[in-house]
């Protein structure tokens, strides 16, 4: 039946003025698992995949180890789970199996020793192996990626074992430990599986394993509804210029064209109690004074546990255009919030870019941009470790590798703080 997503569409300004030229639009919408979804569990079918190399020797295999655990002792014993180990070969610690004898999966997991090389592709096949045994489409079906550094000579096959994994519906989740780790490399992996977040998690120090495994199994135990996808159904002259999903993080959206004015969005899985926003920026063509349907959204879906594929729901956008002006001043002062923070988000990417392309001069005028936005947000710490960078930057023609992805990290969870700011 009808009604287990909500899907909530808002205008950042509910009155566009009466102009001759096209116009920036900003339009975010919030599909949220409803009440009627409330007590569905949905079965997991996870496959860790665990870098053992030298390098993970002392605290942070220690830590790896302690957070397993803690995962085994938190899945039900529907649960499906398996680990894999990999240094420059790789081997199947815990086969896939039902969590049910909980002690012998932790007394294989506490005999990861140390040792190796990294080849990363090797642990993911046997992970992604490991993940069909049990694959379900009632099931949430996932692999934790875990590496603290950069793999060896098949980065090609790791991009392609992350397309064969979405191919059968296991979405990989990569994360990062310390300052090593190729995170171009992980960022790919994540996209092209179709991960819940879109992108690598980046793991500081190893005390914060445990809690970032923590965060990931109880996104997949409050996963409501699979398979979102967001449609945008444009009226004539309409054109979307970005998509992003701004909570549960702050991701790039890719988008598919189905025809000259449908364009999709894969959402993936829908969380209990958050679900997912996302922020559409939106070019709209010249309008006379009067109220116009601009796009109509829709939100499929699939709850595979009550039976449910493919139910849809869906809204109009209207937009009105008037010659009053102060009409056309008023704002949403929260999407205007999250327009800023995106804003951040994306002078921060293109630094990168410009960074690693070699263009200092560029990369560090973005930092600098950056840091100035996220100083009239009140990010006093963020923009000072981002200024940071730019000196840095442009007196070495580098940044930091943990300064590059702390600051990614940080400007990615901006929108996390919507509640306070709103």
């Amino acid at each position: 039946m009808p009604g287990e997503v909500s899907l909530t569409c808002t205008l950042g300004k509910n009155y566009m003025p009466v102009t001759n030229t096209e116009q920036l639009a900003y339009l975010l919408l919030e599909a949220v698992p409803t009440q009627a979804v409330a007590n569905v569990r949905m079965p997991l079918n996870f496959a860790l995949a665990l870098d053992h190399s030298g390098s993970m020797a002392g605290d942070k295999l220690q830590k790896v180890k302690e957070a397993v655990r803690l995962v085994v002792d938190q899945m039900s014993p529907q649960d499906i789970i398996a680990v894999v180990e990999f240094d420059d070969k790789a081997r199947v610690i815990v086969s896939s199996q039902p969590v049910s004898n909980r002690e012998q999966i932790k007394r294989h997991v506490d005999g990861i020793r140390d040792g190796g090389g990294t080849e990363m592709s090797k642990g993911m096949k046997l992970a992604l192996d490991e993940a069909q045994r049990y694959r379900a489409p009632d099931r949430v079906n996932r692999i934790l990626l875990l590496t603290d550094g950069e793999t060896w000579g098949d980065e090609a096959q790791c991009r392609t074992l992350a397309d064969q994994a979405k191919a059968v519906g296991v979405s990989i989740e990569p994360f990062g430990v310390g300052e090593e780790w190729n995170q171009n490399l992980l960022n790919d992996i994540a996209v092209r599986s179709g991960s819940s977040a879109g992108f690598a998690r980046y793991i500081a120090t190893p005390a914060e394993i445990v809690t970032e495994f923590q965060g990931l199994l109880k996104s997949m135990q409050a996963v409501g509804a699979q398979n979102a996808v967001l449609t945008l159904r444009l009226v004539l002259g309409v054109k979307p210029r970005a998509v992003f999903r701004v909570l549960p993080a702050i991701a790039n959206l890719g988008t598919r064209y189905i025809n000259d004015r449908d364009v999709s969005m894969e959402l993936g899985d829908l969380e209990k109690g958050q679900g997912q926003t996302i922020l559409v920026e939106m070019l709209v063509p010249p309008r006379q004074a009067g109220a116009f349907r601009i796009a109509q959204a829709e939100v499929s879906y699939d709850i595979p546990a009550l039976g449910i594929v493919g139910e849809k729901v869906k809204t109009d956008i209207v937009l009105n255009f008037t010659a009053d002006p102060n009409l056309a001043a008023q704002a949403n002062p929260r999407i205007m919030n999250i327009v800023e923070k995106v804003t951040a988000f994306k002078l921060q990417t293109r630094a990168l870019q410009d960074a690693e392309a070699g263009n200092v001069a560029g990369a560090t005028q973005m930092l600098r941009a950056a840091a100035t936005r996220l100083l009239s947000m009140g990010e006093q710490e963020l923009a000072t470790r981002v200024l940071q960078e730019a000196d840095l930057l442009e007196q070495q023609g580098q940044m930091s590798a943990g300064g590059a992805k702390e600051i990614e990290r940080q400007t990615r969870k901006l929108t996390q703080k919507l509640d306070l700011d709103s």
